[in-house]
């Protein structure tokens, strides 16, 4: 599944627009290398959101099937890391 989507499909962003922004403006790594938002994501992979003043870690545990995912099931496929 490529980055885009998967940020948008376990809320980690609101749209897949803001997603793709981000990756754009370079604040979104995968393993720590900076991705374009045709990379694709794999179990396993640790993906980090540099914001301003802040970054968080995430790790991903399953890929989804479906376009979205509730909001209540989203520990399902990513784990945060701080």
């Amino acid at each position: 599944m490529r980055i885009d989507k998967f940020l948008n499909s376990v809320n980690i962003t609101k749209r897949r627009s803001v997603a793709q922004d981000m990756l754009t403006n370079k604040v979104v790594e995968i393993n720590g290398v900076l991705v374009k938002p045709s990379k694709n994501v794999e179990i396993g992979n640790i993906i980090t959101i540099n914001y301003l003043e802040s970054s968080k870690k995430y790790e991903v545990l399953a890929l989804p099937t479906t376009k979205s995912t509730p909001k209540s099931l989203q520990h399902e496929y990513i784990k945060e890391l701080g």
